[in-house]
This record gives C-alpha cells, sequence and structure tokens, in this order.
C-alpha cells in the first residue's frame, strides 16, 4: 500500500467500508493515479440493476477503470474486476460494485461533483475543470437525475404549486415548468407550452395526487387556467405575484409616459424632463432609493397637489 493506510485512502476516495482497497499505483508518465479495489465479500455477486444477490455468470470484460475526482493536479482511477451475474429479472447484468452507479464510467462522488456544478456553472467549464467530455457531463446529469427519482418521489405531497412558461433559445423556445410552493422546489419541466405538455404533466400525478392539489398559482394564459379546472376539481385558480408587480409596474409606467407627452405636448419642457427621468425612482422600493430619486418623488408629489 503506497504512503497512506487503507482507511486514509478510503477517505480520500469518498468510497465506504464495502470498497477494499487492494493497492496503489503512481504514473509519473500520465500523471494518474490508479487504485486497485474490489467490493467486500458482504456486497458482491449482486445484480446492477436491481442490488438482488444472484450467480455469478461470467468475468465479463475484465478488469475496468472508473474515473474519481482528482487527486490535486492527477487524475485518479478505481480498478477492479467487471463480473457479470445471472439476476432472475434481468438476467446477465454486470455486477454491482459499492463506488459507482451502474452502468456509470465514474465514482459516485464524481457523478455528484458534476451534478452539483452544473446547476451553478455551464457545462462547457464543468467538461474544463474535471476534465470529461462534454457530452460525458449530459449524461452524468441523466444519471444523477434518474437516481434520485428513484430515491424520492418529487411529486409527493403536492398541494400548492406554482405553473408557468420560460423561454430560451433567445425566446425561440419554450419550457413548461411547476414548482412546489410549499418547498420552493422546481418538479418539473417539459419543452413547449401548449395544454398537451400540461396535461402530460398531470398524468404523471394521476387522479389521486391531481385532487390533492388545492392552490395553482399562474398568469393570465387561459390554457393553463382551463387545463388546471378540468384535471384539478379542487384547486382554486390564483395569479402569481410575479406577473402583479410586472402588470403593476408597466401600467404605472405607461401613466408615466402618457403624462410625460401630455407636458411636453402642452409646453411644459421642464415638468416633461423631469418626469423622464423619474422611471427608476417609481419602480424601486422605499428603502433603496437614493436621495436624487428622493428629491424627485418629492417633486412628482408637490406638482400633482399643485394640479389637484
Amino acid at each position: 500500500m503506497a504512503l497512506f493506510g487503507a482507511n486514509v485512502w478510503r477517505r480520500v476516495l469518498g468510497v465506504d467500508r464495502a470498497t477494499v482497497i487492494e493497492d496503489v499505483d503512481f504514473d509519473e508518465e500520465s500523471d494518474t493515479v490508479v487504485v486497485h479495489v474490489r467490493p467486500r465479500r458482504a456486497t458482491e455477486r449482486r445484480c446492477g440493476r436491481c442490488g438482488v444477490r444472484a450467480p455469478g455468470y461470467d468475468h465479463g470484460e475484465g478488469r475496468r477503470n472508473w474515473r474519481a475526482l482528482d487527486l490535486g493536479t492527477l487524475r485518479c482511477f478505481l480498478q477492479a474486476d467487471s463480473p457479470r451475474v445471472n439476476c432472475a429479472e434481468h438476467g446477465p447484468t454486470v455486477a454491482q460494485v459499492p463506488w459507482a452507479r451502474h452502468g456509470a464510467g465514474h465514482t459516485r462522488d464524481f457523478d455528484d461533483t458534476v451534478a452539483w456544478l452544473v446547476t451553478h456553472t455551464p457545462k462547457s467549464t464543468v467538461s474544463e475543470l474535471l476534465r470529461i467530455a462534454w457530452r460525458s457531463v449530459g449524461a452524468i446529469i441523466d444519471r444523477v437525475v434518474a437516481d434520485g427519482r428513484a430515491a424520492h418521489d418529487p411529486f409527493d405531497g403536492l398541494t400548492r404549486i406554482g405553473l408557468d412558461e420560460i423561454s430560451y433559445k433567445r425566446g425561440h423556445r419554450y419550457l413548461t415548468i411547476c414548482v412546489d410552493h410549499t418547498s420552493g422546489r422546481l418538479v418539473w419541466a417539459a419543452v413547449r407550452k401548449d395544454k398537451k405538455t400540461l396535461n402530460g404533466f398531470f398524468d404523471l400525478l394521476g387522479p389521486d395526487r391531481c385532487a390533492e392539489i388545492r392552490l395553482v398559482s399562474a398568469d393570465a394564459a387561459e390554457w393553463i387556467a382551463e387545463v388546471v379546472h378540468e384535471r384539478c376539481e379542487n384547486a382554486t385558480v390564483c395569479i402569481d405575484a410575479f406577473h402583479v408587480v410586472a402588470w403593476a409596474t408597466e401600467a404605472l409606467d405607461q401613466v408615466r409616459r402618457e403624462v410625460w407627452n401630455e407636458a411636453r405636448k402642452g409646453g411644459m419642457s421642464t415638468h416633461a424632463r423631469q418626469l423622464k427621468g423619474c422611471r427608476y425612482a417609481l419602480w424601486r422600493n422605499p428603502e433603496d432609493l437614493t436621495r436624487r430619486q428622493e428629491a424627485k418623488l418629492a417633486w412628482i408629489a408637490q406638482v400633482n397637489m399643485t394640479s389637484v
């Protein structure tokens, strides 16, 4: 065993005690560390898909590598045999290993790190940072999401939800999304914005869960309201706060423009200039106003009182 004991290597590699560390090799030419591992006997010969113990089938493709998180500037790999078992349900299948998901070429810690990073930075950045292919990032995301959905039902306990559509690809494409207002989580998203897409979400929920939904927030889109009324008989549809504020802000700005035009056409050039520069002062919260913006609002109030 090179440099450290097995317990230290387990901590460094992020594997549990179900993994036996056999040896560690360092390749100076390629700047890589290869850690030879194997599952403990209690976890051997289990189907990689369902985890049920099964009789051995063959040696599979022999020894294979799993990419682990880098050790500083060195790339690290776990290497082990990859035999197949004959599962009663799935047939000949690669045996389960405790350090990686089924069918993965990376360790669980590597997968989870990639999945966390892509929620904070673009895939291209993750690809460059971890030295993996751009397509590998997408495959890892699919793997982690599928694993999470299998372990936790994202639709469990939904009673208050929000529905909306958002644009991407410079506004040329749309996603329909659903959030859980109780937890604040995004629970579902699908490409396109239409009744068929939204009905697909309620098909996933099923009749019983649809009946449990009590409140649905959305914009004023009729297609959303129609689907909700049809599928969620116990739900009340309400306008979400974001659109209420957006509509109020738009109405305020429209009034400002109308007053500015009237002042300009009426020969009140000074008033027109003051109104033209007060757009952001009218939008901001009182506690966020600068002194100049406070003065503008005070001037508007004074002019308004004088005109009344």
